[in-house]
């Protein structure tokens, strides 16, 4: 398939008036809906060639207000059909993407920070509580967590995560978080708060988690070495071939764990 570049937009208005751009200007464009599944975490994106990128941003481009353009990959997971939850006493509100870019570790995956109408910082305790993985800042409110090799972290009124596959993995995740959230918020009176912040491993506690065979294959001489790129937060442990696709897998669980509130490099 030839290259194709996609964005996606901070509100509907704005999404409006790029497609009316290209629409005035008869430029071929593709549009993928977050509708219906993810109508409350996601703007419609536009796909479209290099050559109509570069016209649109000439033609109309201080006009027009766009998060960020990527790498169009064509989604590898359907939207569902169904509506998204609704929730009576909804914490998290409407989300919007406001700036996407690509991954810093893999280009052909992207980042993302996303903000919110509603605000997440009486929930943070809660989540603290009610899920064993989450790492929380109180001092300066956030938390940190991993969904399988991606990195999210919540602010009060923001989200900002790594390595999404395309556009509707990153909404499929936030429509994740967003029923996650909620669903804590409506049982708080049921659970205690927990303030307690974890305290980020040491390189011998992860190093204490790898194999110890030296074999290279992350791209270290040592697992010394490795363990200190996991520290530092420049590699993540997936990055362990013996662990994720060898003979060591008895591994995986216990160096996800104790790394889950280790940030890697985007």
């Amino acid at each position: 398939m030839a290259e194709q570049y996609l964005t996606t937009f901070p509100n509907l208005r704005c999404f409006k008036e790029t497609e009316t751009a290209l629409t005035e200007l008869k430029l071929p464009h593709q549009i993928i809906s977050p509708e219906p599944a993810y109508e409350r975490v996601g703007v419609p994106a536009i796909v479209v060639s290099p050559e109509v990128r570069s016209t649109l941003l000439a033609e109309r481009g201080d006009e027009l207000v766009i998060s960020g353009w990527v790498e169009y990959h064509p989604p590898a997971i359907e939207i569902p059909k169904t509506h998204p939850k609704v929730f009576d006493d909804d914490i998290f509100g409407q989300v919007a993407i406001m700036v996407l870019s690509p991954c810093i570790a893999i280009r052909s995956k992207i980042r993302f920070i996303a903000h919110l109408t509603g605000n997440l910082e009486a929930v943070f305790p809660y989540l603290n509580s009610e899920v064993p993985t989450v790492f929380y800042n109180a001092n300066a409110p956030s938390v940190y967590f991993k969904q399988d090799y991606r990195a999210i972290s919540l602010y009060p009124q923001r989200i900002a995560a790594g390595k999404a596959d395309e556009i509707v993995d990153a909404w499929r995740l936030l429509e994740m978080v967003r029923c996650q959230v909620n669903e804590i918020w409506a049982r708080r009176d049921s659970i205690k708060p927990s303030f307690k912040m974890r305290e980020k491993p040491s390189v011998l506690d992860i190093l204490k988690r790898l194999p110890g065979t030296n074999c290279g294959q992350c791209g270290e001489k040592t697992c010394l070495a490795f363990a200190s790129r996991i520290w530092s937060g420049t590699s993540p442990p997936m990055h362990c071939k013996p662990i994720f696709d060898g003979n060591y897998g008895h591994l995986r669980e216990e160096l996800t764990g104790i790394c889950a509130g280790v940030a890697a490099e985007d």
